[in-house]
């Protein structure tokens, strides 16, 4: 359906208008710096573009008071002196004569893209915004923010289109205290922030942003706070804070709609954020969720966000894939605010032991690294982003537009050479599949193929995947990650080099035979799946980061489609969006068309509300954790509390 960009250039009308440092970072370059090399990427004209509209002061009076929005609608015409004595009444604020025209632009925005979203017009979509609006709240403007432009879209959405659950993730580094004072009783709405804190020496300075406000009457446990007490968070930290507690809750919620406050202030190079998170580290998010004022980063951010909107693979990640203690421990402690609350953290029946001292330690940076934010982040688009290789194409199959039905093989004679120590690949059926499969591989690790699904008969799909695995170490890939579900044994001549790390969800009992070679047993309902996913198979995906995903559905890996979806979905994110499934022939039919969506770009299907684990995936799990977590860091933020 396609991503939506709504925008409306008078929305850079507003300036400061006298000498205020606290205010002068606020400025239209914000976002001219986005729009522009949204253009230059090629992004903005990918996107279905949308003219602001102006929010009516009965949109705005959705969460406002009426006195305060004709105190807004008065400072169209009043004098600098008049401006700047009403701005002084409130923090952090400089009015123009331009403020509630802008102001309103921004929350008509936001109101375009829920509805354009809802009635299908469009998958998903951004609104680039200003001024900003998460600190506004019912009678009053704070910290830039006029008008609390997500507020007014979550209460619209459920007011016009009749929605119970809305999931509002606030990334800006500052916390979003707007929202949750005016959605703090609400249970229809989960709002989940992660803001620096400091305990309590940064901007807003409220005690209420601490990880044990989580909300009041019947919304307790939907506010989610997550406070940075250190500056310099990372990639590292913001992937496990949404593996191992946003995630977790989100599935649990179900969320019929996913609003993103996308401040990038948390990027690199930001004065006043000083975190670390590179602007591909918002793609991921991004991609996960599927769901700032340093310009550089902030333009880079916002196309990052814009490209996995679209469906394009999210760039690798760089750095060491390290949670800090400090974010180890702001974590764990949101995490046990909340376990009263949720079903999906109240998983062990003993605590985890406490975080050992000698951790990583966070370190802000004043400015972004050149070397970080001069090379493009943008990955050169391969000539086809998915190809579906199969031997005897399914008419009824559908795929969308642009995937292709790939009719290529490999030469003869070198596919008979890498089948010949394989007796089951000796017959013909299994011959062709391998062929095929050959020739896909070679453009995934050539490049002019993003991601692909493969068939093999059932009989041949270990030695098929064997091939695999051997064919993309030997042609260029540097990380192999294969997930395989079923029947499927580890090839057991595969060197522990740590070139390959194999995940086997089939196993009848949990074992870490090394730190490369992983076995679990397949969790028998949804809320064990999803524990597996985000509690062990990701962070070992995102501590390892594979250049390559192999992913194998062999005989009896027991997964209906939309489990096999999110799993693709997922792991999307790793390697460029380098996946390779490998499927069964005879299941084929049911799953390749729902796998070439996902792995398109396209959203899996929703799970629905989620189980909780049965206490036998809850003891499996958390055995493998505690074999893995002294070689994996990402396993570290024990994300199993009590309640």
């Amino acid at each position: 359906m396609g991503t939506a960009l709504v925008y409306h250039e008078d929305m850079t009308a507003t300036r400061l208008l006298w000498d205020d440092p606290e205010c002068e970072i606020e400025r239209p370059e914000r976002l001219t710096a986005a729009l522009d090399r949204l253009r230059q990427r090629g992004l903005e004209q990918r996107c279905l573009l949308l003219s602001a509209r102006e929010a009516s002061e009965e949109e705005l009076g959705l969460v406002h008071s009426p006195e305060y929005v004709s105190l807004v609608r008065e400072t169209q015409v009043l004098g600098k002196e008049e401006l700047q004595a009403l701005s002084g009444q409130f923090d952090a604020i400089c009015f123009h004569p331009s403020t509630f025209h802008c102001a309103r632009l921004a929350a008509g925005a936001g109101l375009q893209l829920v509805d354009a979203v809802l009635t299908g017009a469009v998958q998903n979509g951004l609104a680039l915004v200003r001024p900003p609006g998460h600190h506004s709240q019912r009678a009053a403007a704070n910290g830039f923010c006029v008008f609390n432009n997500v507020a007014i879209a979550a209460a619209h959405a459920k007011q016009k289109h009749g929605l119970h659950r809305i999931l509002v993730v606030d990334w800006d580094v500052h916390h979003g205290q707007g929202i949750q004072y005016l959605f703090e009783d609400d249970p229809s709405i989960l709002y989940f922030s992660w803001h620096r804190y400091e305990h309590g020496r940064f901007w807003p300075f409220l005690r209420e942003s601490d990880a044990d406000a989580v909300g009041r009457g019947q919304g307790l446990g939907f506010t989610v706070n997550l406070p940075w007490n250190q500056v310099g968070m990372g990639n590292a930290d913001y992937v496990a804070a949404f593996l191992h507690l946003l995630l977790p809750l989100a599935f649990e919620f179900d969320p019929e709609l996913v609003l993103v406050s996308a401040g990038f202030d948390s990027a690199i190079g930001d004065p006043e954020g000083q975190m670390q998170a590179t602007p591909e580290c918002f793609a991921h998010l991004t991609q996960l969720l599927q769901g700032g004022y340093h310009l550089e980063s902030l333009a880079e951010s916002v196309c990052m966000t814009v490209q996995t909107l679209l469906g394009d693979p999210a760039p690798p990640l760089s750095g060491s894939m390290v949670p800090c203690q400090s974010a180890l421990e702001s974590i764990q402690s949101a995490r046990a605010a909340q376990a009263p609350h949720w079903k999906s953290l109240q998983l062990q029946e003993e605590r985890p032991p406490p975080l050992l001292p000698g951790g990583p330690v966070c370190k802000g940076a004043a400015s972004a690294p050149s070397s970080l934010l001069d090379q493009p982040c943008l990955c050169p688009a391969p000539s086809v982003r998915t190809a579906v290789a199969l031997t005897a194409p399914d008419i009824t199959l559908v795929l969308p537009p642009d995937v292709i039905q790939q009719e290529g093989s490999a030469l003869r004679e070198e596919t008979e050479a890498w089948a010949r120590p394989h007796e089951s690949l000796a017959r013909e059926e299994a011959l062709a599949a391998l062929g095929k499969l050959l020739y896909l591989l070679d453009g995934m690790l050539d490049g002019q193929v993003n991601s692909g699904i493969a068939a093999t008969p059932a009989s041949a799909a270990a030695a098929t995947l064997d091939v695999a695995i051997r064919r993309g170490l030997s042609h260029g890939a540097q990380r192999l990650l294969c997930v395989a579900l079923g029947q499927l044994d580890r090839p057991p001549d595969l060197a522990h080099d740590g070139r390959s790390l194999w995940l086997n969800i089939r196993g009848k009992e949990a074992a870490a035979l090394s730190m490369f070679h992983v076995s679990t047993p397949l969790p028998a309902m949804t809320g064990g799946f999803l524990s597996c996913i985000l509690g062990l198979v990701l962070p070992l995906a995102y501590s390892f980061q594979p250049d390559l995903v192999l992913v194998a559905l062999g005989p009896g890996h027991g997964l209906q489609g939309r489990h096999a979806a999110l799993l693709a979905a997922m792991l999307r994110g790793l390697a460029g969006g380098r996946v390779l499934a490998l499927l069964e022939e005879d299941s084929t039919p049911q799953l390749a068309g729902i796998l070439a969506r996902v792995l398109n770009g396209e959203a899996p299907p929703s799970l629905g509300a989620s189980s909780v684990a049965s206490p036998e995936d809850v003891r499996a799990l958390m055995y493998l954790r505690g074999q893995l977590e002294p070689q994996w860091k990402m396993l570290q933020c024990h994300p199993h509390l009590v309640a």
